[in-house]
C-alpha cells in the first residue's frame, strides 16, 4: 500500500490550496483517512478525518470552518481543501489511512510521505 500526499505550496495569508491523497496498491476502500500536520518543532497533530463508506468528517478546532474533507471514490483518493490559510498552518501535511477514523495517529496504519505547505503573512 502506498499513499501520496500532494498539492502543497507557498501561499500568501487568507490563499487556499487543495492538497490531495491518492492510494495505490492493495485497495482500502473500507479504510478511514486522516490528515496530520507537523510545523517545525512542533509534534504532529491531528487535522481531520473521513471515514470512507459513510463520507463522516471530524476536524481539529483550529481548522473548523476553512478546512474540508472530501473523497473521490472512484479515484480512491480523498482531498484537503484548506481555505483562508494562515502563517500558523505552515506545516507538513500527512495523510494516512486505518481502520477508523481518529484523532489519534497510532490508529492509522499507513502513511504517505508528506508534503509541505507553506503560508506568509
Amino acid at each position: 500500500v502506498q499513499l501520496q500526499a500532494s498539492g502543497g505550496g507557498s501561499v500568501q495569508a487568507g490563499g487556499s490550496l487543495r492538497l490531495s491523497c491518492a492510494a495505490s496498491g492493495r485497495t482500502l476502500s473500507r479504510y478511514a483517512t486522516g490528515w496530520f500536520r507537523q510545523a517545525p518543532g512542533k509534534e504532529r497533530e491531528f487535522v481531520g478525518s473521513i471515514m470512507w463508506s459513510s463520507g463522516y468528517t471530524q476536524y481539529a478546532d483550529s481548522v473548523k470552518g476553512r478546512f474540508t474533507i472530501s473523497r473521490d471514490n472512484a479515484q480512491n483518493t480523498v482531498y484537503l481543501q484548506m481555505n483562508s490559510l494562515q502563517p500558523e498552518d505552515t506545516a507538513v501535511y500527512y495523510c494516512a489511512k486505518g481502520f477508523a477514523a481518529s484523532e489519534v495517529q497510532g490508529m492509522y496504519a499507513y502513511w504517505g510521505q508528506g508534503t509541505q505547505v507553506t503560508v506568509s503573512s
